[in-house]
This record gives C-alpha cells, sequence and structure tokens, in this order.
C-alpha cells in the first residue's frame, strides 16, 4: 500500500464505490463496488485503466451531461455532483449519486480527481412510487371550501391520519395530528407556506398509534366554487420511507469528503508509521516506491532508492531468489533475503511479496536478532550433542586403548623376559582391541556421514534376497522372516557393502525388541514423491526411492524415545549390550547417500523403519576399487614407491611393511618434498598417498604428479577426509583407495592391484633386456 502521490499511480485499496483517477498519468484507480455499478472488470478497475473508462457503463442518454460535468472539474471546478443511470456488470440498469473533487498543484492544474458513487436506484424507485401512487392509490384526497369549519376528506385521507373514517372532519380535528414547527395540512386560502403546487412535506402523528409519519400534501386554490366561496382542494400521501432515503442520501453526501480524507489518512499513518518495509516494486526490479521504514531500518534516503534496481541491495547469493519473485504469478511468503543497509551491513528480511499488474506490492519484517538467536539455540543443540557424543567416545575409546596399550606392554614384557611364546596372546588382545576401535570410528564416519562411500547400481530387491540366509541365522529361531519385493523394482543408487550393514543392524534391533519372538518383515517397493513427505525425524524430500521397510511385531517405543534414536551414543540396551551408534550409522549412511529414514513406532505394538534410497537415474557410478580384503602376502620384485605421509608412525609401518614385501621405497612428508623426488627424475612405479596432507592435500599431489609423470598410478590412504565422502566422484582411471585402519595384506593387496596399470612396470615387461 502507498500513500496518495500526485508524482505516482499505485493501486491503492478504496472505499467501497470510490475512484481516485490520476490525470497526470491519466490512469483510473476504482474499488470493486465502483466495478461492479459501472460494468467495468474489478482486476482492471483496482490495477488501473485508462482514465476514459471513469465513463463506462453510462448509459447514453446521460453521458453528455457527465462528461460536461466532468470537464468542468478538470477545468477547475472545486466539486462534481451528478445523478445518473448507469448499466451494471449484469447488465441492469441502476441509477447512481456521484459526488467527488478535483486536487490541483502548485500551478492550479488539476493532477487528481476523486471520489465515490452511491447506488440510488432504491430512491429512484420510491419516487417512482409515489408518482404512481398519486394517480393509481394510496393517496387521500380532500377539499376545504372557505369560511367553513370542516373539510370533505376520503377514506384513504382518514387511514393516512390514523383517524376514524369520515365523509368530513372538523378542521382542527385534521390539523391536531401535525407535529409542532410543522405547517397545517388544511388551512386558509392564502395557503401561507406552502411550495408550488400548494406543495408542503410535513410530520404527523398518527391519531390511532401516536406514530411519527411524514406526509406530502399537493393541493389547488379553486377561487370560484360550487358549493360556495374559494375552495382548496388537493391530496396527502405518505412519503416516510423517502424522507429515510433521502436522509441516508444527505448524510452519505455529507460525510463523503470526510470519509475520503480519513481513509486517505488511514493509509498514510500506516505507510508512515510501520516498522516493516513496504515497497512497490515494477517487474523490471525497480523501486517505484518506499515507505520511511528504510529509512529507519537501512538508513537510506527514498531518492536514493527510487528508480534503482531491488536487487542493488541485495546480497548476490539471493538475486536467483529475486528474479523468481519478479517472475511469480502468485503471492510468495516468507522469502528470505538479505539486504544491505547504509553502513554495508546486511540485514536478514522475510518477505511478502503480491504481484498486480505490472508491479509487485511487497513488506518486509527484520529477522536478523531472530535469526541469530535461531543459530544460537542451534549451536547450543550443536554442544549438547557434542558433549554426549565425547562422552560416548571417551568412555568406549578408553577401553579401547587399555586393551592396546596394556597388551603391548605386557607381550614386551614377555619378550624381555625370553618367554615369547606367551607375548602372542597378549598381542592377539591388542589386535582386537584396535579392531573394536576401528569399528568404532567407521561407525561415528557414519553417523557425521563423512565415510567413504562407493554408490553403485544396486539391485536392492536381490540383495535382501542374498542376505536371507544371514539374517534367519542372525534372528534365530523365535523370530520368523519374511522378505518381499515389488517386481520391475528400480535400480537403486548407493554403496551395496553399507546397505548390508545397515540391514543386518536394524535386523539385530528388531531382533532384540522381540524378546519373546516374533516376525520380522522386510519389504522392497519403489515410491515417487511430487510434494515434501511428513515423516520423523525430518520430512522426505520429493523424488524417486526404492523404499526398503523393516519392520517388527516387538515392544515399539513411546515418542520420548523415538525422537531420540538416531542420536549417537543413545540406547535403550542394557551397559555393556549396545554402543547406541547402530541406528545414528544408519542414518547417516542414507543421508549421505541422498536419501532419508523414517521411523513410526508404538509401544507395545512394533517398529518400523523405512531407508529411502535414491533411485539411479542415468549412467551407473565407475566403480571404485577398495583392496580391504586380506589374502597372502605375495612378494614383490623391487617395484619402486613413493610414500608421502605427514605422520610419521603411519609413514614408518607403511614404509616398513612395504620394505619387508620386497618394494623399493622412496618417502616424502608432505606434497613438496615429493613434487620434488618427482622432478628430479627418481624412478618409482607407484604413487602412494594420504589424501589429508597439509598444504596441499593428497588429490592435488595426484593431478601435479601426473602432469609429469602421465598415467602414474595413484594409491590415496585416508582415515577422514571430507572431500573423499564418494569414492567414484574422487577416483579417475587408475586411482585406487584404501581406507585406515588397514591390516598388511590389505596394503599389499591394494599396491599389487594399483600397480597393475603402471605403464613403467608394461614398458619393462615388453623390453626383452629387462
Amino acid at each position: 500500500m502507498t500513500p496518495p502521490d500526485a508524482g505516482r499511480s499505485p493501486t491503492i485499496q478504496l472505499a467501497s464505490g470510490s475512484w481516485i483517477w490520476d490525470v497526470a498519468s491519466d490512469v483510473l484507480h476504482a474499488d470493486a463496488r465502483f466495478a461492479s455499478l459501472t460494468g467495468l472488470d474489478p482486476i482492471v478497475a483496482v490495477a488501473g485503466a485508462p482514465g476514459a473508462r471513469f465513463f463506462e457503463g453510462v448509459v447514453p442518454e446521460d453521458l453528455l451531461r457527465v462528461k460536461i460535468a466532468v470537464a468542468a472539474v478538470m477545468r477547475g471546478a472545486e466539486s462534481f455532483a451528478r445523478t445518473y443511470r448507469v448499466r451494471d456488470a449484469e447488465g441492469v440498469v441502476r441509477w447512481v449519486s456521484a459526488r467527488g473533487r478535483g486536487e490541483s498543484d502548485a500551478s492550479g492544474k488539476v493532477v487528481r480527481f476523486s471520489g465515490e458513487l452511491a447506488d440510488v436506484t432504491e430512491l429512484k424507485r420510491v419516487e417512482e412510487q409515489l408518482r404512481v401512487a398519486q394517480n393509481a392509490g394510496g393517496v387521500g384526497t380532500f377539499e376545504h371550501i372557505d369560511g367553513f369549519g370542516t373539510a370533505t376528506v376520503s377514506d384513504q385521507f382518514c387511514r393516512l391520519l390514523g383517524l376514524q373514517p369520515s365523509t368530513a372532519l372538523p378542521m382542527r380535528t385534521i390539523n391536531s395530528v401535525v407535529c409542532p414547527d410543522n405547517p397545517p395540512i388544511i388551512q386558509g386560502a392564502d395557503f401561507s407556506g406552502a411550495g408550488p403546487g400548494g406543495y408542503s412535506e410535513l410530520r404527523i402523528r398518527r391519531a390511532d398509534t401516536g406514530e411519527e409519519r411524514w406526509i406530502a400534501r399537493r393541493g389547488e386554490h379553486r377561487a370560484d366554487n360550487v358549493g360556495g366561496g374559494p375552495s382548496f382542494i388537493g391530496v396527502i400521501y405518505d412519503i416516510t420511507e423517502t424522507k429515510h432515503t433521502e436522509e441516508k442520501l444527505q448524510e452519505l453526501t455529507r460525510t463523503l469528503e470526510a470519509r475520503v480524507q480519513e481513509r486517505t489518512r488511514e493509509r498514510d499513518r500506516i505507510w508512515n508509521l510501520s516498522l516493516d518495509l513496504i515497497a512497490v516494486v515494477g517487474r523490471d526490479g525497480a523501486l517505484r516506491s518506499v515507505n520511511p521504514a528504510w529509512s529507519l531500518l537501512l538508513g537510506y534516503e527514498e531518492g536514493v532508492l527510487l528508480g534503482r534496481p531491488l536487487a542493488e541491495f541485495v546480497h548476490p547469493e539471493d538475486h536467483l531468489v529475486v528474479a523468481r519473485a519478479l517472475a511469480a504469478q502468485a503471492p510468495a511468503e516468507h522469502v528470505d533475503l538479505r539486504l544491505r543497509d547504509a553502513k554495508s551491513a546486511w540485514r536478514q528480511i522475510d518477505w511478502t511479496f503480491v504481484p498486480e499488474g505490472d508491479a509487485l506490492y511487497a513488506t518486509g519484517r527484520d529477522v536478523t536478532e531472530r535469526r541469530q538467536l535461531e543459530d544460537q539455540l542451534r549451536q547450543s543443540q550443536k554442544m549438547e550433542a557434542v558433549g554426549q557424543l565425547t562422552g560416548g567416545i571417551a568412555h568406549d575409546f578408553n577401553n579401547m586403548l587399555t586393551g592396546i596399550m596394556a597388551g603391548l606392554e605386557l607381550a614386551r614384557r614377555r619378550i624381555e623376559a625370553g618367554r615369547s611364546p606367551e607375548a602372542f596372546r597378549f598381542m592377539d588382545g591388542a589386535v582386537a582391541s584396535a579392531e573394536r576401535a576401528a569399528a568404532l570410528t567407521h561407525r561415528l564416519l557414519a553417523f557425521s556421514r563423512r565415510q567413504t562411500l562407493d554408490p553403485q547400481s544396486v539391485d536392492v530387491g536381490e540383495l535382501v534376497l542374498s542376505m536371507e540366509d544371514l539374517l534367519r541365522r542372525t534372528l534365530g529361531e523365535r523370530v520368523a522372516l519374511a522378505v518381499a519385493s515389488s517386481p520391475d523394482l528400480w535400480p537403486a543408487r548407493c554403496d551395496a557393502n553399507q546397505l548390508e550393514s545397515a540391514l543386518l543392524n536394524l535386523a539385530i534391533n528388531a531382533r532384540d525388541a522381540m524378546p519373546d519372538g516374533g516376525k520380522l518383515t522386510i519389504e522392497c517397493v519403489t515410491q515417487s514423491l511430487n510434494q515434501p513427505h511428513p515423516s520423523q525425524p525430518e520430512p522426505i524430500q520429493p523424488g524417486d526411492y526404492v523404499v526398503v521397510s523393516v519392520s517388527d511385531t516387538g515392544v515399539g517405543m513411546p515418542d520420548s524415545v523415538k525422537a531420540k534414536v538416531f542420536d549417537p551414543f543413545f540406547t535403550t540396551k542394557p551397559i555393556g549390550k549396545g554402543t547406541g551408534l547402530g541406528l545414528s550409522m544408519v542414518y547417516g549412511f542414507v543421508r549421505q547417500s541422498g536419501g532419508h529414514v523414517g521411523i513410526s513406532s508404538k509401544s507395545g505394538i512394533g517398529t518400523t523403519v523405512k531407508l529411502y534410497l535414491p533411485r539411479l537415474t542415468g549412467r551407473p557410478p565407475q566403480q571404485g576399487v577398495s583392496p580391504d580384503g586380506a589374502g597372502p602376502v605375495l612378494r614383490a620384485t623391487g617395484e619402486g614407491v613413493l610414500v608421502v605421509e605427514d605422520d610419521v608412525q603411519v609413514k614408518l609401518m607403511i614404509s616398513a611393511a612395504l620394505a619387508d614385501i620386497g618394494y623399493r621405497v622412496l618417502e616424502a612428508v608432505d606434497a613438496n618434498e615429493a613434487l620434488e623426488i618427482l622432478k628430479g627424475g627418481e624412478a618409482f612405479d607407484l604413487l602412494i598417498t594420504d589424501v589429508g596432507l597439509p598444504g596441499m592435500n593428497g588429490r592435488q599431489l595426484a593431478e601435479l604428479a601426473r602432469q609429469l609423470r602421465p598415467q602414474l598410478p595413484v594409491l590415496f590412504v585416508t582415515g577422514y577426509a571430507a572431500n573423499v565422502s564418494v569414492r567414484a566422484d574422487f577416483l579417475e582411471a587408475g586411482m585406487h583407495m584404501i581406507t585406515k585402519p588397514f591390516s598388511v595384506e590389505a596394503l599389499a593387496t591394494a599396491v599389487r592391484e594399483s600397480l597393475k596399470g603402471s605403464p613403467s612396470l608394461r614398458a619393462k615387461r615388453s623390453d626383452p633386456s629387462s
């Protein structure tokens, strides 16, 4: 909403039957009531139409005098008042009374013509009825001969006054019903106080009921009467309803200007006092009008803003949002935009855009402080979760580190005492604790969606069927297993190994929730969502999914437990029976894969967990090699390997293990040292590099190494790296990856597989002299 201004023509919400004709731009704005009375399209009327549309619907017989009256206003006449006929939106001819005025600028030129029109069809109808009544009934007649004290009257005359029917009534009886300060109904031959045709309007109080009514009297004087001297004959008729209608019309006329001015003042007050930003924005994005809140909140003067694009003050990252709002044909609410104030600080504004015609009407509320409070709340919740996570990690890792440290210490003491055979038992315990620590780290990475995935085209139905025997052995005899898969199941895009682990985790949880036995059902279906689907712990976004439902008939869980089941280290199992990372790992794996997890449960009924896996589209991703399996270690034949690792102990272990197998090992602590070896021409057949190197990372090093030595095989070593979450997106041809921690056998297998693509080795094998 914008305040009236002679220089602009915004669409304004007007009172019923109101118009504003901006003469400067020749644009007429009118409300729906005006449009309904004149037959004008309401959308066109509100949005703005050429000024000539003011005469829309005026019947041809009245058009000329209306145009003459309007022309007088345009020439400087102060007011406009006409009653004329129009044809409304339904094609019905109606009478309207129009009242308006012209507004001039400092030079005296009329710049605006505004006012209201009222439907007076009913008034005209009453007047017509009165005219008919005079000729066709409802009219009382009388005759009075001068010098006599009575008058001859009709029955209708008596009924109108509330008197008993009679053919003659005394003058004093007739005039006694007239209210004070009103002329008598019948008087002497001079007819003083009567208008033309002996017309008078007067109030009476009916003799029978005391009700006040208005009557009209018409009559004429006759100088020569057959029955005697001069006489006065005439009629009376009831005009009460007409007087009421006239009073309402007079009140409307008296208050028309005041109402228009008051509504204008109200609009101005809202415009000027609102703390929210209000603006009119053209479809080209330019600011046409702004309210004073822009100066209060952002520090800009109106002149600085008008005519400039809104996007000029919007954060560059939000420009696409502005473009969408400008192109929208429907209102858009809660559009967040960051606006730069006069001090170059960014304010978060929550906008509502309402398109109308060639402009958008926008209101914006400053939510900067609210957003900051929301961020603080999220940070508080995050820190609470971190505290819980840290406590769980510390407890489990301390147990595992105790096993590793104590086991190695005891093994060393046995060896020093010459009791080497006894040392193996403690070394095996240390290895077992280390493997538990590795598994815990793997679960934490899954929960935080930072594990390295190898997404492939997966036939989920076939994978579930292949796990059926394993699941039956895991569930035991007291739990029945049912597996179902829809025909023509879409391929899913996910890591098959991680999906197997997730299903096994869910099956174990379901088994533990059915201590007295029950049934576990795994069902695979396809589902397409066109809009967000409500679910816990979060809504499922639109898309095509392969849905794996795992349902049990166990004890279920209350809402308080269901809200926390995906939190790390949250478990309802007894101490020592669960880590609290199973469901959090499932959740992290599915979300990292681009899918969603849904859970529904009721106490005493059971639980259903649904995994929404994204449908594979396009070509299947290239499979990466992850040689983590163990096998017999094959002896090397002196192949050269460059190991780049910043951790001294890890580099020592890798180099020692490879040297023991028979590889020739070169070492570097970072990418810069590795590049010096590459540029120095040192011969080697494989680059082994940690991904998370300080400075230049391992992936960047591999790219530079391949510029110096094209097709050089690369084996990446990673424990965690944010940009390695999807293996197939990270690796190129001739690149492989192995995840820490790993065994010597797994390292040897990975190196052997990587060297198969070494161009230098192929050249040596094809050279007879080598």
